[in-house]
């Protein structure tokens, strides 16, 4: 996620970061290309009463496509949005936890708790991500703790399932009543619904017909557009294409990383930031030293 302050208006429109110009700027070029060839081969008389196009129709389907990629951007944005309240109250959930723990549980019972708690975010990080995590585990997590949920086909599930029962041994042992322990479980209820929810958006893209129209539909429109402008625009209808081009295609390419905001695109979520966020209330809480909260690098947070 990119995190600076806004640029001034000409930093604002060289702004290389962050942006989607590095993904779309080999098609810009080719339909650059394609229309100075188009507007070449006009001033040469070639096309002359072959194509007589008229801004008229690009006008009403570009109209329309505009809309149709601002609906399906604003889809996208609401995933990414989700995701991001979901991980935020996460935040809340292991807080919450881990200041309620603190009155119910003995000192060892709450490190344990805490301690798979707290893996159990970062097991979840590396699902989403696909990515090995065991270097950011707690020390504290036993070995075979550990094996045990890798093994597993859903780590963080077994994790979390593996804290519910430091609650359970706890309750069998006389050491908590049947209402502190409902009162502890329902954050880790809370963290079971953010692990369900982040799972349903990462495995649930939009429907891939929706995707494949916007995409055809800003290409051909792209590819079009210099029959048409080049009648009015002259020689100026390379610069018009790759303007509109770098419009409809930034667009596109736009709502493709915001439909999985858990990658590690510019535009994504910064789950090592939130994870190092949890590491720091489970250590201050424990009364550990705190890890050094993640600074961005060149203007981004991971």
């Amino acid at each position: 996620m990119i995190v600076r302050d806004r640029p001034g208006a000409l930093r604002l429109m060289l702004a290389w970061k962050g942006s989607v110009v590095p993904h779309i700027l080999p098609h810009i070029i080719l339909a650059s290309l394609f229309a100075t060839a188009v507007t070449w081969v006009s001033h040469r008389h070639y096309l002359d009463g072959i194509v007589e196009y008229t801004l008229l129709p690009f006008t009403i389907i570009g109209l329309a496509l505009s809309i149709f990629l601002s609906v399906r951007n604003t889809a996208t944005y609401d995933r990414w949005w989700e995701a991001r309240k979901h991980w935020g109250h996460m935040v809340y959930e292991v807080r919450s936890l881990a200041r309620a723990s603190g009155i119910y549980l003995s000192p060892e019972r709450r490190r344990e708790l805490l301690t798979r708690t707290l893996a159990h975010a970062h097991l979840l990080r590396g699902q989403l991500r696909q990515e090995d995590v065991r270097s950011d585990l707690p020390e504290a997590l036993s070995p075979q703790l550990l094996e045990q949920a890798l093994c597993a086909r859903n780590p963080a599930d077994v994790m979390l399932q593996k804290a519910g029962e430091v609650l359970a041994e706890a309750h069998k042992a006389g050491e908590l009543d049947a209402i502190a322990a409902a009162a502890l479980d329902r954050h880790l209820h809370g963290l079971a619904g953010i692990q369900a929810a982040s799972e349903r958006i990462a495995t649930t893209p939009l429907p891939f017909a929706y995707t494949l129209l916007a995409h055809r539909t800003a290409y051909v429109y792209c590819y079009l557009l210099p029959f048409g402008l080049v009648g009015v625009a002259g020689w100026f209808t390379p610069v018009f294409t790759a303007i509109v081009a770098y419009t409809f295609f930034g667009l596109d390419r736009l709502s493709e990383q915001l439909e999985f905001p858990f990658g590690r695109h510019t535009n994504d979520l910064p789950l090592d930031t939130l994870c190092r966020v949890h590491d720091i209330s489970v250590a201050e809480a424990l009364g550990e030293p705190a890890p050094a909260p993640l600074q961005p690098v060149n203007f981004q947070l991971q």
